[in-house]
């Protein structure tokens, strides 16, 4: 009868372990990589930084990711310095799609789906699809984070890269966009210490909620988390837009994107390419 107590005292404090529940408010910032090509003889350097400067602030954003142990809510935070459209000042306007402030992306791990409500000029959709599943590769590196200890994870995956480019003469103006695809490394650094599979935009699976991650273009970093805050946490599922996947939508992104590059018309001479996600 001994040799049975240390087996049934490591099972009545188990329970409480692994049914805790928990619940949060984590906030994330992302910064994102870009290259901008100018005409020198058309574009001055103070233009080129100028664009520069409204891309980078476009895509240095902060997001809010309320969490409980099966659900969360990925939305940005709202900002009185939004610029929409962001403009040079120079003629030239950029525009990136699917940027709005009000999209909101709701993941439910248990049942391995999404719903991605989002704006894609001044028009909603809503994205339903399954969850992907990266393979993961756990590492034994460490780091801090804040209070909390992160254990490093990677896994490989294809981005496509998305090139636009426009050019006018004297016969007229050309604009052309061309999808480039890369094989890139996805870092990311969890924390054991918030043992569930959460994490910002279209991350999760780990077994620790992602405070960090980096996929080499961009990168999202968790500056702030409130556990289990005063009146809990309720997520709500969004409804609203058209009903979508997840492939219809990047064609219609891709049809929207060729009709505008067809109605934009820059001056005689000029030329510019915008890369993003390389």
């Amino acid at each position: 009868m001994r040799a049975l107590l240390p087996f049934l005292f490591f099972i009545v404090f188990a329970i409480p372990l692994n049914a805790q529940h928990f619940s949060g408010i984590a906030t994330y910032k992302s910064q994102r990589k870009m290259d901008i090509k100018l005409d020198s003889t058309q574009f001055s350097d103070e233009m080129r930084q100028q664009m520069l400067a409204m891309m980078r602030k476009q895509f240095e954003k902060e997001f809010q990711l309320n969490f409980t142990n099966n659900e969360s809510s990925y939305k940005e935070k709202e900002s009185l310095d939004s610029p929409s459209p962001m403009s040079s000042g120079g003629g030239v306007q950029v525009i990136v799609a699917g940027a709005g402030g009000n999209d909101e992306l709701y993941k439910n791990l248990q049942e391995q789906r999404f719903a991605n409500q989002v704006e894609l000029f001044g028009k909603q959709f809503l994205i339903l699809d399954s969850l992907e599943q990266p393979k993961w590769e756990l590492h034994k590196e460490t780091k801090n984070i804040g209070e909390y200890t992160c254990f490093k994870a990677t896994y490989e995956t294809t981005r496509t890269i998305r090139s636009v480019s426009s050019s006018s003469d004297e016969k007229g103006s050309n604009s052309t966009s061309q999808n480039e695809e890369e094989e890139v490394l996805v870092t990311a650094w969890y924390t054991p210490q918030i043992p569930l599979g959460h994490g910002p935009a279209n991350y999760q699976g780990l077994p620790g909620l992602i405070l960090e991650v980096n996929d080499g273009s961009e990168t999202i970093l968790c500056s702030k988390i409130v556990l289990n805050p005063e009146g809990g946490i309720a997520i709500k599922e969004p409804r609203k837009g058209k009903k979508v996947t997840e492939s219809e939508y990047q064609e219609i992104v891709a049809k929207k994107m060729e009709e505008l590059q067809e109605q934009q018309h820059g001056g005689k001479g000029n030329s510019f390419e915008i890369k993003i996600g390389g």
